[in-house]
Order: structure tokens, then sequence, then C-alpha cells
């Protein structure tokens, strides 16, 4: 029983683990999904591999999770990974659907010297974890075949010197769109959304009125993800969304809410107020609160005598 997460370091070597034929190109790569071979790879604890890939299946024997609910692949499920990131997977043994979609593999190599080596990572996409997928209406996954086809066929053509600009063209359309879908799904999706706002907001308030405050000081971004069970990056990308604010954002506004309601409903002085709210220094909390409010924390005091 493998332990480690198996690593994958080019197309080729991806390509023969699934049983497919060898790569028409070295470093880039679409591949049927529906065409995988088992492999021993089957049993990692994970795959870690050295290429971005992009892929949309249905059909897959398992299970992934979105927020705190449970999807199949009914419906065109699309899911981004960059080097470096362990792809997870539950199997579930009783699944016989049959699988379907495409694989797009892109080595780092084939961005070389292109603006997209570095514009790649500003999507944010490719920091969500795989259970935070993104669900295609039938519209959108023939749009983004489309585009697959089109790269397909552009590598499999006689290569010329426009052959890689015409490539990474491709993939810039492909990835906005994935942008804009996205974008679309924490609007539809609400139902989950509001779920994980609601949970949010809960969280924060029972955080900001226990001890916690005290001992540990404010919830990092990485406290509320995990509590959550969604990824920093997937949180701050819905928020952003759904109601104009990152996650620190969040936790500042609760902050000061708790800060007003200290101030204009207690007798404690600036400095136990800015103890009770996990500042060690009082012009820490005074400094914060006037930068947030435009008023010190006196001020606001005053305001409601």
């Amino acid at each position: 029983m493998m332990t480690e997460p198996v690593r994958i370091k080019t197309i080729s070597e991806f390509h023969k683990l699934r049983g497919l034929p060898p790569p028409e190109h070295p470093l880039i790569s679409v591949v049927d999904y529906s065409q995988f071979n088992k492999s021993h790879v089957d049993d990692a604890p994970g795959l870690l591999f050295d290429f971005y890939l992009i892929s949309i299946k249905r059909g897959m024997e398992g299970k992934m999770r979105y927020g705190q609910q449970s999807y199949d692949f009914d419906e065109g499920v699309m899911f981004f990974m960059a080097p470096n990131q362990v792809l997870k997977l539950e199997k579930d043994q009783s699944a016989r659907a049959k699988r379907q979609g495409w694989l797009l593999l892109i080595h780092p190599d084939f961005l070389w010297r292109t603006p997209l080596a570095k514009t790649i990572r500003q999507y944010e996409y490719f920091e969500y974890s795989v259970n935070e997928a993104l669900f295609l209406s039938e519209r959108e996954e023939e749009t983004l075949n489309e585009i697959a086809a089109k790269i397909q066929q552009e590598y499999r053509s006689n290569i010329d010197k426009f052959s890689e600009h015409i490539i990474i063209s491709q993939i810039e359309v492909l990835l906005r769109y994935a942008d804009r879908f996205y974008h679309r799904q924490f609007i539809t999706r609400k139902k989950s959304n509001h779920k994980i706002l609601e949970r949010l907001e809960q969280l924060l308030t029972d955080y900001f009125n226990g001890e916690d405050l005290v001992s540990k000081g404010l919830p990092t971004v990485q406290f509320i993800s995990d509590s959550l069970n969604v990824s920093p990056v997937y949180l701050r990308s819905l928020l952003k969304v759904l109601t104009g604010q990152n996650t620190q954002q969040h936790i500042h506004e609760k902050l000061i809410e708790k800060a007003k309601e200290k101030l204009s409903t207690t007798d404690l002085s600036v400095a136990e107020i800015a103890y009770q709210l996990g500042f060690e220094h009082p012009q820490s909390f005074s400094k914060f609160f006037k930068a947030k409010t435009k008023q010190s924390p006196l001020e606001f005091r005053q305001s409601f005598n």
C-alpha cells in the first residue's frame, strides 16, 4: 500500500501510466479521459504533478465535496491544478458510470518566455482545492470543449512559428472563460454560498463572544477557512463576489462591531477594551479603530454621551 503521493514529472510519463499512446507534443497534450486505463497509482494517497492540469470530467468513480455538499459527476465538472499540488479523490467503489471528458496538460516550459508564464498564476482557481470545482452548464461545457479541440488540432498540425502563439492564445481564452464561469457559480449556487456566509457569521460571532480573543488574538484567515472546510483563496474569491470584502476585512468588520459595542455599552477603559479584544497595546487598538472609523475610541464613546 502506497503511503506517499506519487510524483509525475512529465507529460510522457502521465501518458505511459495511463496506457495511452505517447504524446504528440512533449509539453502540451489534450487527453481523452474515457481512454484511461487503470494504473497502480490509483491506490496512491495522492498524485503530484510537475505540470498544469485542467480537466472537465463526467462519470468519475468517486465524489468531490463542494463546501459542505457532496456532488457526483452527472454534470460537467472542471478543476484546475498547478505544479506541485497534490490531487486527492475519494473513490466510490459502487460507482460504475461511464467516464467522459478531457484533461489539458501543460508543462511550464511550454509557457516559457510568454506573458502567460507570469499571468497564469493570477487565476485564483489554480489555488482552489479540488473540492471547490467548477460546475458547468451544458452550454459552458460546449464552449470549453471547442477550445480544447482547437488546441489539440493546432499541435497536431505542422508546427511552425505561429503554432505556439496560437495555442497560448487559446489557453488564455479558456482561462478567461473559466474565470467568468466561476464568478457565475458564486452567484447562481446561492444555497451553498449563503450557507458558507451564514456559518462565517456565526463562527466570527462565537469567536468574538468567547475567550479566544484574549488567549489567541484575532482569528487568522487560515483558521476561518479550515473551520468552514474551504481553501483560503476560494473563500476570498467567494466573499469578494458576494459581499465585496475579503476574509480579512470580514474579520476586521466584526472586530470593529465588537469594539463599538463595548465602547457604547460599558464603562471599561480603552486599555481594558483593547486587552479584551486581543491587543497587547492600547495604542495599537486606538490606531486600528481610527483607521477603520475615522474616530478615536474616545471620540466614538463621547458621541454616545
